[in-house]
Order: C-alpha cells, then structure tokens, then sequence
C-alpha cells in the first residue's frame, strides 16, 4: 500500500503520494474502451501540465481539446479534424518545451493510428463497431479464461469446480498454473485500489488442492464417426485434441518425441514446471474421449502428409518451433555452441552435462534464454554471463530476471556480437565471445531504441560453453514440399487456423492433388505465429476444434455442468496482494525442485476475496453471457 498523505509537510512529497496512486489508473485503462477517450484524457493531462508561459501550448491544447470534444460528441465534420491536425502540427513546431511538443506530437499520431475510429465519429457519430468495454482478464487472456468465474469458486473452497470451470476454455490447468505468463493481470481493475489479483498464484493454488487427473472430466458428446488427425503432441495440438474429443469426434495425435508435452515438457525446466504436474494435465485430456496417440512417428518421414489428408475428414498441424536458432557467423557450430532450445531438450531428455567450474556466456533475452541460464547455474556452472545488445532485447518476464539474477546469473547490456575466438589447442571448439560495446540512441518507427558503436574497447569474455537464446524455428521442410503454403519456416493460416492455400500460388508440379485442392486443413501456435507462449499455443487449438467442427457441418456445445456463485458486493479497502514466495536461491539454485513456495489457505481465501466480480459488476453487468 502507498503511503498515506500526509497533512503537512513539503507539498512535492505530498502531491507525489497522490500521483503514484493516480499513476495504477493509467495502466488500469478498460481494453474495448474507445481510442479518442483515451487520448482526450491524456489531453487533458498535458493541459493541466502546462506552465501557461507560451501560447501554444496554453491555449492551444484547451482549442484541440474542444474540437476532441466535438468529435466525441458527433458534431464534427472534415473540416473539424482538418483544424485539429492542422493545430496540433502549428503546436507541434512552436511550443516552448515538452508538454506541448509532445501532446500535440500524440494527438497526430492518434490520427494516423487510430484513422478508422475519427472516421467513424466523424460519419457515423459513433464508435467503430465491437468498440465497448469488456472485462479485462477474460479479454485479456488469450484463450478467454473466465478468471473472475474460478477465482469465485476458489474462494468457495470449490477447487474442482474451479479446475473444470479453467478447463470450459483451457485444458492445461495445472502448466498454466505454473508457467502462464498471466497476461490477464495486466489491466486487472483491482489496480485502482491497491494491485493487481494474483490470478495465476490462485489457480495454483487451485491444482495444489486437487490433481486435474483427479477432477472428473464432463462427459463427451456421442460419438459423430469424424476422425481428425492432429500433428504434434504440444500444447497446441492437445489443446485441439481435447476439444474436438469432447465434442464427440475421434482423434489420432501423431508425435515424433518419446512422450506427450512439447515444449512444455522438452523446453520448460524441471524447477519451473515438475514434469508430474504436466502428466496430470495430460492424463485428463486423453481420458476426456476418444483420443488415440502414436509416439515416435515423424509425420514426413514415417507417414506422408498425403498420407495423413487422406486418412482424416479434417488434420491440426500443431508442430511448434522446437528447433533452436543459430547465428550465421563464424565457428557457430563449434562443438561448444548450442541454442538454448537444444540445451534444454538434451537436459528434458536425461542428457548428463556437468558444467562445474565452467565459463558459460548466454546471448538472448527472453524467457528460453532465462531457462537455459538458470539451468547452467544449476548443472555447476562457475558464471553465468547473459548479454544483449539494447534494453528492450529482455523480453523475459520480470519475475524471471529478477530469479536468475538472485541465483547468481550476471546480465549485460549494450554489448553487440563481434566475433568467437577460436580455442588453438582444439579447433572444434571456442574459447572466448568478443563483443562491442554500444551506445543508445533515438527510437526506431516501432518503439525500440537504436544502438550504435561505442569508442570504448572490445571485451572478451572466456568461454567454456556459448548459449544462443535467439530464437527458434519449426520444421516445415517437409510439409512445404507436400504442398502445405509456408513462408519464412512457418506455415501460412488465417485467424481461423484455417491453412491459406490461396496465399501460395505456385505448389510445383511435385504436388498432389489432394493437397492442392484441399480443404479441411488446419493449422496453429508457434508453426503459425513463431515461438510464443504456452497459452496462446493452447488459445490457437481452441480455435482450430471449434472451426474443425463448423467444417465437419457441427455445432457442438459441451456442458461443463459449473455453476459461478454469486456475486458479492466488494468494499475496495485496500489490501495487499498475496505473492508466490521462492525457496531461498542459495537453496533452489542446487537442484531442479520446483523453486515456488504454495500459497497458504489464509493466502489464498483472502487474495480471492479482492476480486472486484467485473464480470457482474461494471462492464460485466452489460454481457448476456459467460462465454
């Protein structure tokens, strides 16, 4: 909690009190609440920030606030935004300082952005359509969790209730209870008052009371005698598995690994998800239907695409990226160098590599690369060195930096690749990364800062063992000669997971027919999008079952027989947020336990207790429905 405002005392140290509690109501902004609101509203900040010294920025933002006004209401025309941009440009070039720079600066660029929403207020005096308010952690979730649904009945001690009411759009309970980067926090309302509610620590908590393979599934739908073939055991493709399971339809899931997972069971360490946990997901999802699964079979090598379209009335290409990238320099296949994805799928798979007193240099900033060096630290390695070259290269989550930097990880930025050092004694082999030294400069047209050359000497840093963290790719080489359209490594689907043949004009005269013209192929997660999160893979097989059932002539609706119990009224008092604790990194950072610490039952009832219910009060009360 913030500090109370105090009475007396220097009013700076006062006014700041007041602005850091203001400032949660910024990240709190509705998603689905209309652009132009927003930007008036900061608008109307750069007005109340102005000194009143020059008169373009004293008077001139009141004048584009008015005509922002205007607009909102459906009384403008042309020539209204004619006037504002062409103020907004005159503020633009003659304000004395950055209040008025920039505030003017983002209302141009609100009109380049967000051209369509002027348009529509301008013409039809209303916002652009689907433009309402929606409750944050449902919209923000990509597979649309009903999290205020769960939270409600994990407060009511309903644990299975609440696993069943996760598994309506997610049948990953238990992983994403464990490894779900919560993207449905982000705009939590709750923010207003105090912080955010720990969504994926309640859900924890949830599958610590009770397995999922204990919770039992509903029933499927009788049987429809369709059979869909789905490619690869992953998130994504049991995701798709299950649903169209629970619909009634049979599906055969081919994978080339020895056991079901993907990358979550092959890319995700022991002490972030013990892989126990997973089966317990995995157990449920083949016990919901019929589904038949063949291990160890490599669809293109042990049976054809063709092969496989016409077995099937419908197939899910689920591949995932599981194939670490390499950069394409020097010595990068010397014996010593491995990508990240490759180094945690030799440790998933029992591989024995001992790195004590080891020199291990990682390059890459995201959360593989976490992984990878949080694990190095514990197979003994001496130091850890994570480099990038710019700040925003640090795509992990911030709980993850924070966690490798205790266990005794060292990060470096501004630092640029320059060359390996071949080891003279063993030309297989490096045994030193050079890198350069950077400077930042101006941002790029997306947001990202640039960086070029410092005059500052290179570094060299020895190196026992090099880990690229940049990035990872899909194997689509065999599907693309089967007639399956890719581009750049991943294959081509709209946001149906429909594959876009049209998108592929030329299929060569190797293609058959029954893929040229094929229809009922379905494709999603990281072979679509590039390597990205579990629960967007998982949001991906969502959306492919339900549109594999429209293209098989269903409908289908399966009841997961849960009822969320009424809401109650929220008093707001503000209380603090009930975090996962970590066994203590001089302890977890020697083995491959899970390193978090269960939420107490007190924890847990009073952290489900600061649910504001958005999906009853507020915006919620407006929806005709749950789903």
């Amino acid at each position: 909690m913030a500090k109370k405002l105090a009475k007396k005392g220097n009013m700076n140290d006062r006014m700041e009190v007041v602005l850091n509690k203001f400032s949660s109501r910024m990240t709190s902004y509705p998603p689905g609440m209309c652009p132009l609101v927003m930007y008036r509203s900061i608008l109307q900040m750069s007005m109340n920030q102005s000194c009143g010294k020059c008169i373009p920025c004293r008077d001139g933002l009141v004048e584009a606030e008015r005509l922002f006004d205007e607009i909102l209401k459906g009384k403008a025309d042309e020539n209204t935004l004619t006037e504002l941009k062409d103020l907004c440009t005159m503020i633009s070039k003659t304000a004395d300082c950055a209040v008025g720079v920039v505030a003017a600066n983002t209302v141009l660029n609100s009109m380049e952005e967000f051209a369509d929403e002027y348009e529509s207020h301008i013409k039809n005096k209303i916002c652009v359509e689907n433009v309402v308010q929606t409750v944050p952690c449902l919209t923000l979730c990509p597979a649309n969790v009903d999290a205020p649904g769960y939270i409600s009945l994990i407060h009511n001690h309903d644990y299975a209730g609440a696993i069943n009411m996760i598994r309506k759009k997610n049948p990953f309970p238990t992983a994403c209870a464990y490894v779900c980067e919560h993207p449905c926090e982000k705009r939590c309302r709750r923010s207003i008052v105090d912080q955010p509610i720990n969504i994926r620590g309640l859900k924890k908590y949830a599958v610590d009371q009770i397995s999922a393979d204990q919770v039992e599934t509903p029933k499927a739908n009788v049987s429809t005698g369709k059979t869909i073939g789905v490619v690869g055991g992953g998130p994504t493709g049991l995701t798709c598995a299950y649903f169209l399971a629970m619909m009634g339809h049979k599906v055969v899931v081919y994978d080339e690994h020895k056991e079901l997972g993907g990358m979550l069971r092959y890319g995700i360490p022991e002490y972030r998800l013990p892989k126990e946990k997973l089966d317990e997901d995995i157990r449920a999802i083949l016990n919901c239907g019929d589904i038949e699964v063949c291990l160890e079979t490599k669809v293109g090598k042990d049976i054809s695409v063709e092969g496989l379209k016409e077995k099937y009335d419908a197939l899910y290409l689920g591949l995932g990226a599981q194939i670490g990238n390499r950069m394409p320099i020097d010595n990068a296949d010397a014996d010593n160098v491995i990508p990240a994805a490759d180094f945690l799928q030799n440790i998933a798979n029992g591989e024995k590599i001992d790195l004590t007193g080891k020199d291990v240099v990682l390059i890459g900033g995201g959360n593989v690369s976490m992984d990878a060096a949080r694990t190095a630290i514990r197979l003994g390695a001496k130091t850890v060195n994570v480099f990038t070259r710019k700040r925003d290269d640090y795509t992990a989550l911030e709980s993850e930096i924070e966690s490798a930097k205790e266990e005794g990880v060292r990060f470096r930025t501004l630092l640029s690749f320059l060359h390996l050092e071949e080891d003279e004694n063993d030309k297989d082999k490096i045994c030193a990364v050079w890198l350069q030294p950077e400077i930042v400069g101006e941002f790029d047209e997306y947001g990202f800062v640039k960086t070029e050359h410092s005059s500052a000497y290179p570094y060299r840093f020895k190196c026992d063992l090099l880990i690229l963290g940049v990035g990872q790719r899909c194997d689509v080489e065999d599907f693309d000669k089967a007639g399956i359209p890719t581009e750049r490594g991943r294959i081509l689907a709209d946001e149906t997971c429909s594959v876009s043949f049209e998108q592929k004009e030329d299929f060569g005269d190797d293609t058959t027919n029954s893929i040229k013209n094929s229809q009922g192929i379905f494709s999603g997660g990281d072979c679509v999008t590039g390597p990205s999160t579990a629960i967007n893979a998982i949001a991906a097989g969502q959306v492919a079952a339900y549109n594999i059932d429209e293209y098989l002539g269903y409908h289908h609706i399966v009841d997961y027989d849960v009822e969320v119990p009424f809401a109650m009224p929220n008093k707001c008092v503000p209380t603090g947020r009930a975090e996962i604790e970590e066994r203590d990194p001089f302890e977890r950072r020697c083995d491959f336990e899970n390193v978090e610490i269960p939420m107490t039952p007190e924890e847990a009832d009073r952290e489900s207790g600061r649910c504001l219910r958005c999906d009853h009060y507020g915006c919620g009360s407006m929806r005709g429905g749950r789903d």
